[in-house]
C-alpha cells in the first residue's frame, strides 16, 4: 500500500512548494527562450543538455540501468513528459500568453484523477474532483475578461492535448517513482529529446545557439533549475503522494508565473489576479493537502501502487 506522508508541515509539502516555484518560473523562461530559439529546437536543446547532465550524474553514482517493464515505463514517461507535452507547449507559447496556457493546464488535476480512476490507481472521490474544479475556477477568474483567452484554435487544441499528455505522464511517473530520480530523468529526457529533434527538422527550424543574454539566461535556467531541479522534486513528491495530488502542481504554477511576469515583464498585478490566486490555493488545499483529503485519494489495495520502499534520505543524489 502507498505510504501517505502528506501533512501541512511535512517534508513532502516543502518539496511540493519548491517544485511549484521552479515550475512557475519555467513558463516565463520558455517565453524568453522563444524570442530567439524555434520552439521544438529550444525544447530539444533543453532536454538534451539536462538529460546529458543526468546521465553523467547517474554514471558518477554508478546507478543500475533499469530493465524490462520498468525501462519501458520510463521510456513511455519520457515520450509523454518530455517530448509530446513540451513540443505542444513550446509551439503553443509562440502564439499565446503564458496566462492563457496556464488556464488550460489547470485541467490537469481533474483529468489526472479521472484517468487514474479509470486505470484502477485511485478512487474517484467527490473531494478530489471538487478541489480540482475550485482550482480551475480560480485560474479562470485570474484571466477571463482580460482577453487572455482569445487564442487561435490550433493553439487551444495543442495545449488541451498537452494537458492530457501531462496527466498521463504524472500517472506513469507515480509508477516509476521508486526508482532513483537521476536515472529516471536521464532515460526519460534522452528518450524525448530525439523526437523533439525530429519534429524540429520536419518543421524546418533553424538550429542556432542563443546569443542574447536574456535568452542564454532563460535556457540556463530551463536546463538546471527548470529541468534537473524540478523533475527530481516531482519524482520525490510522486513517491509520497498520489498521482492526482501531485498533479496540483500544475494549478499552482500560474500563481508563480503571474508574480514573475509582474516582476520581469511589467505585467500589472490586479485584484482579480490576487483573488484568483487565493481561490486556486483553496482548491489545492481541499484536493491535495487537507488532512481529510488523505483518505479520499488513497488507492485501492494493490492497484497500481509500488510496494517498493522509498530510497533512504541519505542516498547520494536525493534531496
Amino acid at each position: 500500500m502507498e505510504r501517505d506522508t502528506r501533512s501541512p508541515g511535512g517534508s513532502t509539502l516543502a518539496l511540493f512548494s519548491m517544485a511549484v516555484v521552479l515550475g512557475g518560473g519555467n513558463f516565463v523562461a520558455v517565453r524568453f527562450s522563444n524570442l530567439e530559439l524555434a520552439p521544438f529546437w529550444g525544447a530539444a536543446l533543453r532536454f538534451t543538455l539536462a538529460g546529458g547532465l543526468f546521465a553523467a550524474f547517474a554514471a558518477r553514482l554508478r546507478l543500475p540501468w533499469p530493465r524490462g517493464r520498468p525501462l519501458g515505463l520510463i521510456v513511455v514517461n519520457g515520450l509523454l513528459a518530455f517530448a509530446i507535452s513540451y513540443a505542444l507547449m513550446y509551439w503553443a507559447l509562440v502564439r499565446m500568453s503564458a496566462g492563457s496556457a496556464a488556464v488550460i493546464l489547470a485541467m490537469v488535476p481533474l483529468v489526472t484523477v479521472i484517468l487514474a480512476s479509470a486505470q484502477g490507481m485511485e478512487r474517484l472521490s467527490r473531494r478530489t474532483v471538487l478541489g480540482a474544479l475550485v482550482s480551475l475556477l480560480g485560474i479562470l477568474s485570474m484571466t477571463v475578461g482580460s482577453g487572455a483567452l482569445a487564442i487561435p484554435l490550433t493553439s487551444l487544441l495543442a495545449v488541451l492535448l498537452a494537458a492530457f499528455s501531462i496527466s498521463q505522464s504524472v500517472i506513469v511517473t507515480k509508477k516509476v517513482s521508486h526508482h532513483h530520480p537521476v536515472m529516471v530523468n536521464a532515460v526519460g529526457m534522452l528518450t524525448g529529446a530525439p523526437l523533439l529533434f525530429g519534429l524540429s527538422a520536419l518543421a524546418g527550424e533553424a538550429w542556432i545557439l542563443p546569443s542574447q543574454a536574456r535568452v542564454i539566461a532563460a535556457v540556463a535556467y530551463l536546463v538546471t533549475l527548470g529541468s534537473i531541479g524540478l523533475f527530481i522534486l516531482v519524482l520525490r513528491v510522486a513517491r509520497a503522494w498520489t498521482a492526482s495530488a501531485t498533479s496540483y502542481l500544475f494549478v499552482l504554477f500560474p500563481v508563480v508565473t503571474m508574480l514573475l511576469e509582474a516582476a520581469f515583464l511589467g505585467e500589472p498585478l490586479t485584484a482579480r489576479g490576487l483573488l484568483g490566486a487565493v481561490i486556486v490555493m483553496a482548491g489545492v488545499w481541499l484536493g491535495a493537502i487537507a488532512p481529510g483529503a488523505r483518505s479520499s485519494t488513497s488507492a485501492p489495495a494493490g492497484a497500481g501502487v509500488s510496494d517498493r520502499p522509498p530510497l533512504p534520505s541519505g542516498e547520494p543524489g536525493t534531496p
